[in-house]
This record gives C-alpha cells, structure tokens and sequence, in this order.
C-alpha cells in the first residue's frame, strides 16, 4: 500500500487492558511536545509507535535502545520506588510498624506494581523475564536468601519458554537473558565481591568504586551482545557503556520518576511542573543520544555473520558464565576464535532477493553496493546494504565501471581476482526474442532474472529465474570460492518449503573453463 491511509472507523471490541494502556499513551502525547511524548509514552505504556525514526536510530547507534524497551531498569525501577514508599510511610504509624514485618508489606506491594507494569505495557519477552525475576528476588528478600543467583535466571528463562518456546531463537530472548547472565556472572565473581567489599573510605573514593563498577558492566554486557548484535541486525553501537552510565540514572532517577509523578499530579491539576521538567530531563537523553551516535566509529557496521561464528561466541560466553575459578576463563578461546571469525567476514559478491526483481553487487573493495533498482520502499534497500555490510545508500547499477543497459537488461562484468564475471540482469517486462536471449545468455556466466527464461537461456555457471528461485529464495554469491548461499538452506525441513538444488533444475550447468 503506497497512498495515505484513511480511518473509516475506530477499531472496537479490545480487552479494557489495551484501551487504558491506548488512552494513557494519548494522555501523555497530549501533555508533552512530539519529540518528548514518544519517549515518555515508552516508559509509561511501552508504546513505542511515537518515537521518532532519527531519535529511534540514534538510541541504538549509542547503545541505548535497551532503554525503550521495557525490561529490568523499569520494572526494577517501579517495584522499588513502591517498595520504598510502601516502607517509608508505613513506618510512620508506629502501631502498624510494631505489629507488621513492613519488609514483607513492601515487597508485596512492590510485587503488585510490577506484574500491574508489566500488563500494562504490553508483557513482552524482557518484560516478563524482568518481573519474574524481580518476584524471585522479592521472595529471596523475605526469605532471607542470596536474591542474585542464576537459579533465578534459569527460573525466569523457564516460565518464558513455557508460555513461549519460540521465544528463544529471537533477538528479544537472547539479549535480555544474555545482559542480566552476564550482569550476575559478573557480580558473583571473586575479584568484584572483593574490589565492592565494604571498606574504610570517603564517600568521594567508594563513588567513584560503584561508578567504575558500573562501567565495567556495561562494557561487559556490550561485549556479550555486541555478537547477537552482529548475527540478527548486523550493526552494533561501540560506545554504549560510556553512554550508559549517563542515561540509565537519568533515565531511573528523574525520566521515569518525574512521568509517574506528572500523572500523579494531574489527578489534582497540578502536574505541569512535573512535565515540563520531564520534557527537559528527555530532551537531555535524546540529546545525549545524538550525541554518541554522531561520534566516529560509533557504529560499526559487518556483512550477514555465519552461524558458526554465532555458535563459538554464545558457547564461549556460557563457559564463562557457568564455570567458576580459573577453568572459566577457557571459555575465551571460543570467543577469540569468533572473533577472528569476524575479522575476516567478508561479504557477499552478489545479492539477490528472492523475487528476483533486486541485485546488489559489492565493488571489489568492499565499500560501495551497487543495486538494479531504486524503489520507492527503503526495506529491500536497507536489507541489501545491512546483508553487504555497508552503511550510506547504494548506487545505481548503471554507474558500475563497464555495465551496459537498455531496457531489458544489464550486462555488467564483475572483476574477481585474476577473473572477470559477467553478469546478465533483467529488468524489463517486454518479451525478448529467443534467439538474442540465448546468445546473450551464452556469453554471461550469471544470468538473474524475475522472470521464467526458457531452457535455451544456458549461462556458463548459473541461471537464477524465477524458476530456481522460487525453490532457492535470495541467494548470496561469492565469486572468489564459488559458493552460493541460499535462504532455503536455513529454512529446514518443512511443509511449506522445498530447498533448493545446489545446480539448475533439470540440468547442469557447464563448467568454467
């Protein structure tokens, strides 16, 4: 759909949940400016459908992204600031505070507050990860027990893959569990217990303990989901841990606090204060934002990262994870050989979708993406670019050193090594006389097209109609190895899809001379 959308009608018959979660979302855009309202919306209902793209893009450039998802900053955030003040001002009625255990009080109000938080914004994966594993550590409070300790990981993974198997091959699952894995791993250490051992100091030298722990952490959980990162979006910021340890206070000691406190206010029409101080406190972090993003090398940007790769770093991390004393740290050879993995990543010759109707060739150098069509729509362009790992936008076919177009097709040559490709691309609807497609056909050794050619199209390596692709989906070439790499291959075994044959079907090509 190209055009404007139009409501006919408001949509009717949601569950009293989503209408108060869908009315507060409007309430706060009502009360703060477009930039602003988006963010706060986030925070207070997890509606992320106001946030501006660039402002979006810049979160995640600087490693901030995890804040506008509803995870364990808020909800341990808002069971908090309950648990305290349930505890506080129970505590100033001496009768209830001699014959009550207001610990307990506390941490069941704050229970309440965080599953009511978690409905209320929508109960994703991190959300519900984070409130169950708030919950264990509340009842290892009132127990008396450790309430850090991956037990209560292993719990929370365990509830979310009852209700949600699938969740585990998703990017939502692997980073959230993965930051507060390493987050507990790093915490239970014997070098961290002994450097925040309580000791004889200033409050100026244990500030600055806590504030160097707190960006250890940081680049700690950066390098476990820098690889989920690179394997799901293909980017990933590089000064995230700096920026953390500005916006995760602003965002739990004045964003979060002054939004709650605004809509508290309002109920007596007095909450502009509050908003407006809101307002500023969130241009801060979205200020904050630009600014880390806009830094140099503050993205860094690979081509599509094998599973293998993938598999070394997560193996590698759960060695270092699980395993206590020296042996653990075998866990960094995994890591190292991933690493080295994706130094060399190299990416792609030739990209194809699996219409058929999109190619992309990457120069020889590596840095520019050359593409068969400029469409109106950026999702097939920015998918190309992120496969190509390449940031900017692409450049038409037609600019490629030697191509040849006209309305038909383009014919480019493609110099790989000591060896020029010749590449032979539709791009037309019209019919094309059998007897030209074939000579043309028979000089190219790639031949892509969106359409079924016919049997006398005979390249000298590979024919990619509608007809293999219909079977192969996008493909991925690499000249220099001569290896073709198919979505099929990563579809598995099912029903609703047939892989691909490593050749033509019914025949095979020709070898390269």
């Amino acid at each position: 759909m190209l055009g404007p959308i139009a409501v006919i009608e408001p949509g009717a018959g949601a569950d009293w949940l989503t209408v108060l979660r869908t009315g507060l979302s409007h309430y706060i855009r009502s009360r703060l400016g477009a930039g602003e309202a988006g963010i706060a919306a986030a925070f207070a209902t997890g509606d992320r459908g106001g946030i501006a793209e660039t402002d979006a893009q810049a979160m995640r450039d600087a490693g901030l992204a995890h804040l506008l998802s509803i995870s364990g900053l808020h909800v341990s955030a808002v069971i908090g600031a309950i648990y305290l003040l349930t505890l506080r001002i129970l505590a100033l009625f001496p009768w209830l505070a001699l014959r009550l255990r207001l610990p307990v009080v506390a941490a069941g109000a704050g229970a309440l507050a965080g599953m009511g938080y978690t409905l209320l914004t929508g109960a994703e994966v991190p959300t519900v990860r984070s409130c169950i594993a708030a919950l264990l550590v509340l009842a290892a409070l009132v127990l008396g027990r450790e309430p850090l300790s991956l037990r209560m990981l292993a719990t929370a993974a365990f509830c979310v893959l009852l209700i949600s198997p699938e969740a585990v091959v998703g990017p939502s699952f692997q980073m959230s569990f993965g930051a507060v894995l390493a987050i507990i791993s790093l915490s239970t250490a014997a070098p961290v217990r002994r450097f925040l051992a309580p000791r004889e100091e200033g409050i100026v030298a244990r500030g600055l303990r806590h504030l160097g722990m707190l960006l250890l952490t940081g680049v700690v959980i950066d390098l476990v989901l820098m690889p989920i990162g690179f394997y799901h979006f293909h980017r990933a910021g590089m000064y995230g841990a700096l920026a953390n340890v500005v916006a995760i206070p602003l965002t739990t000691f004045a964003v979060m606090p002054l939004v709650a406190g605004a809509l508290v206010l309002d109920l007596l029409g007095a909450g502009w204060p509050a908003w407006w101080l809101a307002a500023r406190t969130i241009d801060l972090l979205i200020g904050l934002a630009h600014w880390f993003a806009s830094r140099p090398g503050a993205v860094t940007v690979l081509p599509a990262m094998g599973s293998g790769a993938f598999f070394l770093f997560i193996s590698g991390a759960l060695w270092l994870a699980l395993w206590h004393g020296p042996v653990r740290l075998l866990g960094l050879v995994p890591a190292a050989l991933g690493a080295l993995l994706l130094a060399t990543l190299t990416p792609p010759d030739v990209l194809v979708t699996g219409d058929g109707r999109h190619v992309g060739i990457v120069d020889e150098d590596g840095n520019r993406l050359f593409v068969l069509r400029e469409g109106r729509s950026d999702y097939v362009r920015e998918n190309l670019m992120e496969l190509a790992g390449m940031a900017g936008e692409p450049v038409s076919i037609r600019q490629w050193p030697g191509a040849q177009c006209n309305r038909d097709f383009c014919s480019v040559p493609v110099r790989r090594g000591l060896r020029t490709w010749f590449l032979l691309v539709s791009q037309g609807r019209d019919a094309v006389p059998q007897r030209a497609l074939a000579a043309a056909c028979d000089k190219a050794d790639i031949v892509v097209a969106d359409r079924w050619l016919p049997h006398a199209c005979r390249p000298r390596w590979l024919k990619a109609d509608r007809a293999r692709l219909s079977h192969s989906g996008g493909l991925a070439i690499n000249l220099a190895t001569r290896q073709i790499t198919t979505v099929a291959e990563g579809e598995g075994l099912h029903g609703w899809w047939r892989s691909a044959r490593p050749t033509d079907r019914g025949r095979s090509p020709r070898r390269l001379q």
